[in-house]
């Protein structure tokens, strides 16, 4: 990375940029939890949706790491009652582009006053603007297209700022519902969400996909421009392509084509190292061309939620896989064990099996099959299954969910989402015994270690 990473860090986490950061968000989360704590002894279904709708106002108004944050709220399965999920799932990902006089700035003290030399040309309008960075486009002295994603100021106060006011979501949440307990969950997003501002890490994760992904050459990853990134900026070869959507009304062969890639890019890298990218988000893919204009592949855009799991949850999730495919309980009572789940009796184990037959389904059935189970919408996917499980666990819970779920559930929820959007017709389950059959399960503890020290990433942060 440029040796300007190295310089002392004048932005890192500070109580003068915490106490800003408070002061424009407290007011709002605030209020708009004293009111539903207010209402709650009173509150109906009908009240329910209003409290909803007030915290989705209260968090519309953000931008930076609190919008982020009730974003990934939206797509974990149990983190909020599903009447909060839903309004915050209307949360945009994008936010307006910060001008070209704080881009000037920032290049400025992450390459130097030199900076626009170190390009043949640099775009002033962003290409693309979201809670934590922008992206803009560019190009080298030897004429290569380059992306250069820059990060806002003051990102690592304002994340810890905002990570409080999370506190205030679930104790909210604690208030509304016995079903789960929320503390791990908090615990990971913090240490998910820390690291996605660590730029150096990313580009760390993008050398590890080039690696894990070396034998796709139909999934592309872009090449990393080290002399010109920093811990703020990561300056990445420009891939060219169009959006996923684009293809709904293509063939059934080309919207399988591009599913088949998505399953692959995220499950092997999964069972051959550990490894999955936490955010199947639309935005975060394209499909690239060949010259007559024909879709071949995939374009992986963003590696900053990557999660790295230990190698014995890796293990779990193929045991539960197992046990569910015979119906052997000793073996999918041994999964949650190896998972950390504790305190688990009969009836919650049929709980609990209740949502892993629903993400294990369609790898559990040898057909060519949709991935929708007839909920209709990509948005609703998941939501009568996690409305089961949560009405049973308010009555026997609550569960102590370990952490590594929170983005490997939200993760295989979004990678469905998108199965749903272009209507793919696959054998899943072929699709997953491929997957596991390409690696050794035993292998994946050195074979993590190896890439991970190859990329220069270290292991995944899990402080609370």
């Amino acid at each position: 990375m440029n040796e300007k990473s190295n310089q002392k860090d004048t932005e890192a986490n500070s109580l003068t940029g915490r106490l800003s950061r408070y002061a424009k968000v407290g007011t709002g989360v605030g209020s708009a939890a004293a009111r539903v704590a207010a209402s709650r002894a009173f509150s109906s279904d009908k009240d329910r949706m209003a409290e909803a709708k007030l915290f989705r106002q209260a968090l519309g108004s953000l931008k930076g790491p609190l919008m982020k944050v009730a974003q990934l709220l939206a797509t974990i399965p149990e983190a909020l009652p599903a009447e909060f999920a839903e309004e915050l799932a209307q949360l945009q990902n994008e936010a307006p582009a910060m001008g070209w006089p704080f881009v000037r700035r920032r290049m400025a003290a992450e390459l130097g006053a030199d900076w626009q030399g170190r390009f043949a040309s640099f775009e002033r309008e962003a290409t693309a603007a979201a809670s934590l960075g922008q992206v803009h486009r560019a190009t080298s002295h030897a004429g290569e297209a380059l992306a250069c994603k820059l990060q806002y100021p003051d990102m690592a106060s304002a994340v810890e700022a905002d990570l409080s006011q999370l506190k205030v979501l679930f104790a909210l949440h604690r208030q509304i519902s016995k079903a789960i307990d929320t503390t791990e969950i908090a615990g990971e997003i913090g240490a998910r969400l820390r690291e996605e501002l660590d730029y150096v890490r990313e580009a760390g994760h993008m050398r590890l996909y080039k690696t894990v992904l070396a034998d796709r050459p139909d999934i592309h990853v872009p090449d990393l421009h080290e002399d010109l990134s920093t811990s703020r900026l990561i300056t990445m070869q420009w891939l060219d392509g169009r959006k996923l959507l684009e293809f709904k009304d293509d063939s059934q062969d080309v919207r399988n084509m591009l599913c088949r890639n998505m399953f692959d890019a995220w499950w092997r890298p999964f069972t051959s190292h550990g490894v999955i990218h936490g955010d199947p988000h639309l935005g975060n893919y394209t499909a690239w061309s060949d010259s007559a204009g024909q879709p071949q592949g995939l374009n992986l855009l963003d590696f900053g939620c990557v999660r790295v799991f230990p190698p014995s949850f890796v293990k779990g999730v193929v045991e539960l896989y197992r046990g569910l495919q015979a119906d052997d309980r000793d073996r999918i009572v041994s999964a949650y064990d190896i998972w950390g789940f504790k305190g688990l009796n009969n009836e919650l184990i049929d709980i609990l099996n209740v949502w892993a037959r629903f993400i294990y389904g369609p790898l559990l059935t040898d057909k060519v099959m949709k991935i929708s189970d007839g909920s209709g919408s990509a948005a609703q996917y998941g939501r009568q299954q996690a409305f089961t499980v949560h009405k049973q666990l308010k009555e026997k819970g609550p569960v102590r969910v370990p952490r590594e779920f929170v983005f490997m559930d939200r993760a295989a929820i979004g990678l469905g989402s998108v199965f749903i959007h272009l209507r793919a017709e696959m054998n899943f389950h072929q699709l997953f015994e491929n997957a596991l059959q390409s690696h050794e399960l035993e292998t994946v503890g050195q074979r993590q270690a190896d890439a991970l020290q190859a990329a220069g990433v270290a292991p995944a942060i899990e402080a609370a």
